[in-house]
């Protein structure tokens, strides 16, 4: 089916962006996470093999790739070394994409980007989407862990913006096929510093509702993307606060809409 689909249709760019995404899911149910991430990769990347039209093909992983390491940031020489199922998944099909690139020559970068946020995530499980709603419900934001885990949150247009740029890149400068590059705004922050950065711009007084659930889960972790700022001439074109506030604007207008 997929290699039908890139021949049908012609495709040069590819961008790898499925993935089952929320760690919880991935501790309840592992062998779904495998199928749909490592199988996933696979299965595309080797279509793409056989597929003559294809000329780059940009493959996102996670800074979970990485695993729990004492060093930081992490750095795109970092050894992968996921150790729970989601971290796991993403370090697996990191090294595919490489195994790709270097065994038969795919054209093929890797993404290795923080922690995901902006409109359109309806995943309201995920700190940044959840908080937003249960404020504009008046109700008290859950932070599932104890709030002291830090992470490294990338607002999702920038993402667009990295993956559009590496994939021209590649198109002219074939010397980096095979590459990975992190994207970062190089930001360390707590779930409870987010949230409450959250609160301010909403100018909300509710208090949080701390429930110390979280499990197999990395306590603390942020990127250098001091490679794509050189290599690429990359730079975020959002700060958090900035990215917050389209964020909240687009929630509330997702929910002005639905009332």
């Amino acid at each position: 089916m997929l290699e039908r689909i890139l021949g049908e249709y012609e495709i040069d760019t590819v961008f790898h962006l499925a993935a089952q995404a929320i760690v919880p899911i991935a501790n309840r149910n592992p062998i779904s996470t495998f199928e749909s991430n490592i199988k996933g990769t696979w299965s595309l990347l080797e279509a793409s093999r056989r597929s003559p039209t294809v000329k780059q093909i940009v493959s996102a992983s996670s800074d979970k790739a990485y695993g729990d390491h004492d060093t930081l940031p992490y750095s795109e020489t970092t050894p992968l070394q996921g150790r729970h199922p989601y971290d796991v998944s993403k370090s697996c099909a990191d090294l595919i994409a490489q195994t790709y690139a270097q065994t038969y020559k795919l054209p093929i970068c890797i993404t290795r980007c923080g922690n995901f946020y902006g409109g359109g995530d309806l995943n309201w499980n995920r700190i940044i989407p959840g908080t937003i709603r249960s404020v504009l419900r008046g109700e008290r934001p859950i932070i599932r862990s104890d709030g002291s885990f830090i992470r490294d949150y990338f607002y999702v247009e920038d993402g667009a913006a990295a993956y559009m740029l590496l994939a021209e890149a590649m198109a002219e400068q074939t010397d980096l096929h095979g590459e990975a590059f992190n994207f970062s705004n190089e930001v360390q922050i707590t779930v409870h510093e987010l949230v409450r950065q959250i609160l301010s711009l909403m100018e909300s007084p509710l208090k949080t509702d701390i429930l110390n659930q979280a499990d197999n889960e990395i306590k603390h972790q942020y990127l250098s993307a001091e490679k794509a700022r050189r290599i690429l001439g990359w730079t975020p074109l959002f700060d958090i606060e900035s990215g917050l506030r389209k964020t909240i604007s687009w929630y509330r207008d997702y929910f002005n809409e639905k009332t």
